[in-house]
């Protein structure tokens, strides 16, 4: 049927388009015989075939990086606390935390590693990063190193990574290093927690930050004292931004626009070791 009525509209476009010209009509064609049963089952819309239903999706569960803003702003009033022996690794112990440094304005050291910390916290989440800190604010006591350390362990973390900066008074004594723990005790302080160490020094290094220039090498500083490191089975570093007591990092450290460049130096580098 829908190929007699196709023919028929053909037929009357064509006479209304002659009359439209002024010529005579042209005679009546002849009306067409229905079509056979098999060709009228051959002219039947074929259904087409159901579609396949998609395949279940996994939800993938989402990397996670800790963050250790090293020190803790009431440390400096429980030293009962933060000077409790603590294990450090390598039948070592260590106090349980310090007050850490500040700069000579008088701008405290966790104070930094706190606003760095969380500046990179939201870097990370952004790029889909589920992040974890190892303290919930930079007005509690510790924890302490050793506990850091097992913050990590127990989130299964892709890295870790203690943000730091240094005190040191050597004249002249600036830019940034990233220790991590060496001999290594375990597979995650081998090979992965290098090579989280030199993609967070090419962060820092291609936003302009120079490296040490009185400690480690090229940036890099292998250690076997540092606790939280030592007590990681998770690829692990520790990064010391810059030099408190320097002018120059300093400067940058005191400024809001600084903290957010380092913030930005230590996430790419993370996530460049992510993949």
């Amino acid at each position: 049927m829908f190929a007699v009525r196709s023919r028929g509209v053909v037929v009357l476009a064509g006479v209304l388009l002659v009359a439209g010209c002024s010529s005579p009509p042209a005679p009546p064609s002849p009306a067409p015989s229905p079509p056979s049963p098999s060709r009228a089952a051959s002219l039947a819309p074929v259904p087409s075939p159901a579609p396949a239903a998609p395949e279940p999706s996994v939800a993938r569960k989402p990397v996670t990086v800790v963050l250790d803003p090293g020190h803790n702003g009431g440390n400096s009033a429980a030293p009962g606390v933060i000077d409790e022996p603590v294990p450090a690794g390598r039948g070592q112990t260590k106090p349980c935390n310090t007050t850490g440094t500040a700069s000579n304005g008088g701008y405290p050291e966790h104070a930094f590693n706190w606003d760095v910390a969380q500046r990179v916290g939201a870097l990370l989440r952004a790029a889909g990063v589920q992040v974890v800190y190892t303290r919930p604010d930079d007005s509690g006591v510790g924890p302490c190193v050793d506990e850091r350390a097992a913050i990590g362990n127990r989130a299964a973390a892709a890295a870790v990574v203690s943000i730091h900066a240094d005190g040191s008074n050597a004249s002249g004594a600036r830019g940034f290093h990233i220790a991590y723990s060496s001999p290594a005790l375990n597979a995650a302080q081998g090979a992965p927690s290098v090579a989280l160490a030199r993609s967070v020094r090419a962060g820092l290094s291609s936003a302009g930050f120079p490296v040490s220039n009185y400690l480690g090498s090229d940036g890099l500083a292998p250690r076997d004292d540092l606790a939280g490191l030592n007590l990681s089975d998770r690829p692990a570093v520790l990064v010391e931004c810059g030099n408190m007591r320097n002018a120059g990092d300093s400067s940058m450290m005191s400024s809001a626009g600084g903290r957010q460049r380092y913030a930005a130096a230590i996430a790419s580098g993370i996530l460049s070791f992510l993949g």
